[in-house]
């Protein structure tokens, strides 16, 4: 199958996206591209179950907590971002270009080789987990590729060298995460234990390893997905809507949302709302971001 991209250019810039071709499903959901003239919004980046590569050039990205002054974040022209259990805002000042790779959890412990609990809730340069001037080297192809086609090919050539190098994964993690994902989040520790045939405490200790978090938060964070995800207002009501989505009742619903994005289900649907064309980008059926006005 052939992979396809889509393109969406506004007054916000150019953002370009590529499923990832067939080889590389399971590791890699999705490519991007961004172009972005500078003085947009902040964007409120949500808690996904993807661990994320970026390399830019141009103005850096900064990144800053919700309530924090944009002036106290950090500065980053490329980084690694593993699973993240709260929110970040990110956004740039001036004119900057960058390339986006969307990992699995199982894809990025793959390309990265390390344990990936090293990542969870933290942002990290590329050089610290694949050597120095790794980053420098594929900024420079990706800077000079005429055309994002030219730096797919790039994403492409460079991925399979990671992943010819790197580890597998366990096929017991392997079968719990397509079972956990396939039910967004739907299943306790006790029921994956049990259909993979291993201890729940053996379990934990891989999901830690090759996914970065706990497996109830991988499951809190597929929950939270799903009901982002799902047509608003297509169930009636919050409680519906927590019903459908495997919480146990509306507040359920409501605190995991305050935990996840720092908002009630409310206050985020209205502001993702507000930029529904080029405020948002979707992975795979999750809604990663959204513009923070």
């Amino acid at each position: 199958m052939e992979a396809k991209a889509s393109l969406i250019t506004e007054g916000r810039g150019e953002n370009v996206e590529r499923a990832a071709p067939d080889w590389l499903r399971g590791q890699v959901v999705k490519y991007r591209g961004r172009r972005t003239p500078g003085g947009m919004p902040a964007r409120l980046t949500l808690p996904a179950a993807t661990v994320t590569l970026i390399v830019g050039w141009g103005d850096p990205l900064h990144l800053f907590g919700p309530g924090e002054h944009e002036a106290a974040g950090d500065t980053w022209y490329s980084l690694v971002g593993g699973l993240r259990t709260s929110p970040v805002l990110g956004g740039y000042r001036g004119a900057g270009q960058a390339v986006e790779v969307d990992f699995t959890p199982l894809g990025a412990y793959m390309c990265l080789g390390i344990s990936m609990h090293s990542l969870a809730n933290e942002t990290v340069h590329p050089d610290e987990l694949l050597g120095k001037r790794w980053t420098e080297r594929l900024t420079q192809r990706l800077a000079g590729a005429p055309d994002w086609e030219a730096r797919w090919a790039v994403l492409d050539d460079v991925l399979a060298s990671l992943l010819a190098d790197g580890p597998e994964p366990s096929p017991v993690v392997a079968e719990a995460w397509s079972r956990l994902s396939a039910r967004h989040g739907g299943m306790t520790l006790g029921e994956l234990a049990g259909v993979t045939g291993r201890g729940s405490r053996r379990l934990q200790v891989l999901f830690r390893e090759q996914i970065g978090l706990p497996m109830q938060s991988v499951a809190r964070i597929l929950r939270f997905q799903r009901a982002l995800t799902l047509p608003y207002g297509s169930h009636g009501s919050l409680a519906e809507l927590a019903a459908a989505c495997g919480y146990y009742d509306q507040a359920h619903l409501n605190r995991d949302f305050k935990a996840l994005a720092g908002l009630t289900p409310a206050q985020l649907c209205g502001l993702a709302n507000q930029t529904p064309l080029d405020g948002t980008a979707t992975v795979e059926g999750s809604r990663t971001s959204v513009f923070n006005r």
